[in-house]
């Protein structure tokens, strides 16, 4: 591609540049850069891609984005502009052809049940024809690729050169997780989408590498309304007011407290053969539909209505709807686990506070006899969660077995010594098993008939990381194997 064509839609100033100097790919990563690639100077958390310019030329690139001086030779070729991530996400998507704009493309942002709505939207449009594909928390997928992902939002490199594998897999529609640290780096910059889902929102993902504070993590949130064609929103949600401020587009609702354009109601929580299960009467402009869940709890509900007042946006049916949601299952999220000793074992994603609590929420309503939490804290993030974490769970879990959860390059004993500081506000019964393991199955072997275990903090994940190396660790096969 000509460098020409892929500057098209970009502010910038040059130094060097040659219009018709012909543009093989893009690169962000030195150790990665070819002769014919752009590289892109992107300063990071870690490091600071300016510092590799000199790498990459030495690998044959001769045209260069940045944002600050590089003392390159003279044939060196730069693009100077504000922001480099912002570049990247431009360029990326002129390189592959403007995908996002031949694709129906939906984007959901929240603390909260993005990824459950994203397999629901996924299920549905798939049963109406509409071959769609998704990016998030448990990987990327589309026909039958799977690719796992580092990240819920990838770089806008990757985003988009997934937008045009798609395409080329005859996918007419996507579903992608719009992350606080997505819209922060600039990953979806430039992406006008059809649809953005707002779910809710608390503190999370504050502290560290991720955002200073509160109201910069908010800020980042609400950038989806102003970057999208139609909003759709939680009216429920503490922060609709604040989220939708500001919007460019007009925004629809959904509820369960307050009145919206749809809500539900007749909500009723069942048990069928050992799954919890969620039925309502869901309205949606003129419409009723009776939606029936193999997944528990209120948050649920209001998944299921992200998930209808989307699709009857989109035009799908309303018997689609019901007979998708019906069946769809989300990997780590509410998943049960069959045992033999009439206790329920659930694994899922649930890793901060807001997540926690609505878990507690959602199965208190079928009554349980008791309810033990196997949990830990991830290493390398926030103290606040981890205090948060071990507050809520030591005041609404029978027992807590707390252990480990992905320490990464961080001492288990200060994970848990912070944990601690939060349980210990409560008078909350637990134990310590650092193996984690070891504390699923002593959960597991020594739950009874009417008791709930709650395996949360991996959900999909299938690994556990100790200092930068990812051992395979799959819940639910370890439940399994137990034999109960």
């Amino acid at each position: 591609m000509k460098l020409s064509k892929l500057l098209e839609k970009i502010t910038y100033t040059s130094d060097g540049l040659n219009p018709d100097t012909e543009i093989e790919g893009i690169c962000f990563d030195s150790r990665k850069a070819k002769a014919g690639d752009l590289f892109v100077c992107i300063s990071g958390y870690q490091s600071d891609g300016h510092k590799f310019a000199k790498n990459a030329y030495n690998s044959g690139v001769r045209v260069f984005a940045v944002e600050k001086i590089v003392d390159l030779p003279s044939d060196a070729a730069l693009i100077c502009v504000d922001n480099t991530r912002e570049f990247l996400a431009l360029a990326s998507a002129a390189f592959f052809g403007y995908p996002a704009e031949k694709l129906t493309t939906v984007a959901i942002t929240g603390t909260k049940g993005k990824t459950s709505i994203s397999f629901m939207l996924k299920t549905v449009l798939e049963n109406a024809g509409i071959k769609t594909g998704l990016i998030g928390t448990t990987g990327i997928y589309y026909g039958d690729t799977v690719i796992s992902s580092e990240n819920s939002t990838p770089e806008s490199y990757d985003i988009h050169r997934y937008f045009s594998e798609m395409l080329k897999e005859g996918c007419k529609a996507v579903v992608i997780e719009a992350t606080s640290q997505g819209f922060k780096l600039c990953r979806t910059a430039g992406i006008n989408f059809d649809i953005g889902i707002y779910t809710n929102l608390s503190p999370d993902h504050i502290g560290g590498n991720e955002h200073a504070d509160f109201a910069e993590y908010l800020n980042c949130k609400k950038m989806l309304f102003k970057q999208c064609k139609t909003g759709i929103a939680n009216a429920d949600s503490a922060y609709f007011a604040a989220m939708t401020e500001g919007a460019v587009c007009p925004v629809k609702t959904y509820a369960v407290e307050k009145a919206a354009d749809c809500t539900a109601g007749d909500i009723r929580y069942t048990s069928e053969n050992g799954s919890l299960c969620t039925k309502f009467t869901c309205s949606c402009g003129g419409d009723k539909l009776d939606i029936s869940l193999k997944i528990p709890g209120k948050f649920s509900v209001y998944n299921a209505l992200a998930a209808v007042l989307t699709a009857r946006t989109m035009g799908i049916d309303c018997k689609t709807i019901e007979k998708s949601l019906e069946e769809t299952f989300i990997r780590g999220r509410m998943e049960i686990v069959p045992t033999n000793n009439g206790s329920t074992v659930i694994i899922d994603y649930a890793h901060n506070e807001l997540s926690v609590q609505s878990l507690f929420e959602a199965i208190k309503v079928y009554n349980p006899k008791k309810i033990t939490v196997v949990f830990g804290c991830g290493g390398n993030r926030s103290k606040l969660r981890r205090y948060a974490m071990g507050e809520i769970i030591g005041k609404n879990a029978d027992l807590a077995v707390i252990t480990s959860d992905n320490p990464r390059f961080e001492r288990l004993e200060i994970i848990i010594d912070d944990i601690l500081v939060g349980m210990k506000k409560t008078e909350g019964k637990y134990v310590i098993i650092n193996d984690r393991r070891e504390a699923i199955k002593y959960a597991v072997k020594n739950a009874v008939e009417g008791e709930v275990v709650l395996i949360v903090g991996k959900g999909h994940q299938l690994y556990e990381e100790i200092e930068g190396i990812k051992y395979s660790f799959d819940e639910r096969e370890i439940v399994k194997s137990l034999g109960v």
